[in-house]
């Protein structure tokens, strides 16, 4: 019997609304279940405005990812376009920090999906059967992805589907009660000040960054030059005009105050919004919708994690092993490793921790990402350079509004990673 083809390239066979469809099923998840909740305990009814702010910041963010990704069409995201525009130094920064707000932010699904599961079946969301339902649910999907993007595409596009749905039925009924109740829900609408906005929107902007996954897969689009581009801007649209008409209706029925306590009381703010309105059907329509989003979000991380681990290892930031493509175009070895350590986070249970650490993170890989777009010539960037100019000041800006202890965390954990590369690349060189 031959030996199995080992293979180093993938294969292009995702176009523009496969693309569209994953982007989305990495936006469209915990961030609109979870995490408008979260952020509208820090910002009160401006959680609304913090929503259209970071929409506005991924804008900025996006249109530069989709330039470097048009222009450097392969897999690794600006962990490559950090060591092909700027230095390795910052490219390692990049691939490093983006490992670590994603596999958080991977976490996160998790045990979101985790709790909307156990609150669907009537089971007290305890932290133990939580965390372990949740890692539990990590390996799953690692499992499907292992079997290679065109599966992992298709399972994405009914998940996505059945969320859409269920939120449009949300904002559908949920919109004449939110009406009837007129502006008091929102007022006084900076109830908890400057910070408190910039801080939700630090938070909201973790959300939007799922456009990243479409510019991970720049070996696998079809077309890349063109489709990228037109996908991320797709994707960004129609996901900030449900996220924000899911925040209006969210606000609008029960204020801000009782938002946030729905998710901390039970991690399914939506759905027990639904049932405080007396429509049954409707909680239970969110709860399938939550269960199958946050499961998206986290087929899309896996997937994009392992492919700057494959980008990392191809360049010596990760172990050899870890670079192999399997015979289905798959880079099992990566991925089996990326989900063994994001069910392994799950176990902490904290999702406000995973969650504030994730932005923390995804702000300095953005702020990377901007940086190394401003350093494109004319006829690559192909937009003003004000746009990667904006999204970098902005980026810097939100970063320090980040919880302190969070992001004192984040500043260790990322100068151990610096340092480590430091003394891998010494160890080479001798």
């Amino acid at each position: 019997m031959d030996a199995p083809e080992i293979r180093s390239e993938l294969r292009r066979e995702v176009g523009l609304a496969g693309a569209v469809l994953l982007g989305l099923g990495s936006i469209v998840g915990t961030g609109v279940f979870v995490s408008i909740g979260v952020a509208a305990g820090v910002a009160g009814p401006a959680v609304v405005a913090a929503i259209a702010l970071a929409a506005l910041v991924a804008t900025f963010n996006g249109l530069s990812s989709a330039r470097l990704a048009a222009t450097f069409p392969v897999s690794g995201g600006t962990y490559e376009y950090g060591h092909r525009v700027l230095n390795h130094w910052l490219g390692f920064l990049a691939g490093w920090t983006f490992l670590l707000a994603k596999t958080a932010s991977a976490a996160t699904a998790a045990l979101g999906c985790a709790g909307y599961l156990l609150v669907a079946a009537g089971v007290a969301p305890g932290p133990w059967a939580r965390a372990g339902l949740a890692a539990g649910l990590a390996l799953a999907v690692t499992a499907l992805v292992a079997g290679g993007v065109r599966r992992s595409s298709g399972a994405n596009a009914v998940i996505v589907s059945i969320t859409l749905a269920s939120l449009a039925a949300f904002v559908a009924a949920g919109a004449p009660r939110a009406l009837a109740a007129g502006a008091a829900p929102f007022t006084p609408l900076l109830a908890a000040g400057p910070g408190g906005l910039l801080e939700a929107t630090a938070l909201m902007f973790v959300a939007f960054t799922g456009y990243g996954r479409i510019a991970t897969l720049g070996e696998e689009v079809v077309d890349p030059a063109r489709t990228i581009p037109r996908a991320v801007v797709l994707t960004l649209v129609a996901s900030a005009a449900l996220y924000v008409s899911v925040g209006l209706v969210a606000v609008g029925l029960a204020g801000a105050p009782a938002l946030a306590a729905a998710t901390g009381a039970a991690g399914a703010p939506l759905a027990a919004l639904a049932r405080a309105a007396d429509l049954p059907w409707l909680a239970a329509a969110l709860a399938l919708g939550a269960v199958t989003a946050m499961t998206g979000v986290l087929l899309n991380l896996v997937l994009g994690l392992s492919r700057v681990v494959l980008a990392m290892s191809r360049r010596g930031d990760a172990p050899g092993a870890l670079a192999r493509v399997d015979a289905a175009g798959s880079p099992r070895a990566a991925v089996v490793v990326v989900g063994v350590v994001v069910a392994g986070l799950a176990l902490v249970g904290d999702v406000r921790l995973t969650w504030s650490f994730s932005a923390m993170s995804v702000l300095v890989y953005y702020a990377v990402t901007n940086l190394a777009a401003l350093r494109l010539p004319a006829a690559d960037l192909r937009l003003p350079r004000a746009v990667p100019a904006l999204g970098l000041v902005a980026c810097l800006g939100l970063a320090p509004w980040v919880e302190p202890h969070v992001l004192g965390a984040g500043a260790g954990v990322v100068a151990l990673g610096l340092v480590g590369h430091a003394l891998a690349r010494r160890r080479a060189a001798a």
